[in-house]
């Protein structure tokens, strides 16, 4: 079965496997809050000019576009705005189970640890 959000585990056996080659890769820094995840979701999906740097208007940009598949890696950031990232994450969730698409493949370190870190 399908799903919005993939955690994959960046020393797992399948770890190039995975992740679709045709996922676009979202690029983020040492610090991951709104901001950040706004301008880098619309740098990586090419969103319109249109695009308001808000939650609603990347729900809109991102459900309007051709991209079914994104990947974001985690290993280098530092801080998480978990609020923030849950928001993210809730958009994803909301515009697959809508649309059926985009997937979302997010490369952690340690899973169990970015279970925990990611959902609170």
């Amino acid at each position: 079965m399908s799903q919005a959000i993939y955690y994959i585990h960046q020393d797992s056996a399948d770890f190039d496997s995975s992740i679709p080659n045709q996922a676009i890769k979202v690029p983020v820094n040492e610090i991951l809050d709104k901001s950040a995840l706004l301008t880098s979701l619309a740098t990586a999906c090419d969103f319109p000019d249109y695009f308001s740097h808000n939650w609603d208007s990347a729900w809109d940009c991102l459900t309007d576009s051709e991209v079914t598949q994104l990947t974001m890696d985690l290993t280098a950031v530092k801080r998480i705005n978990t609020e923030d990232f849950n928001v993210f994450k809730s958009i994803i969730e909301d515009a697959y189970k809508t649309f059926g698409k985009p997937q979302l493949w997010v490369v952690v370190t340690h899973t169990d640890d970015a279970q925990t870190t990611l959902n609170h």
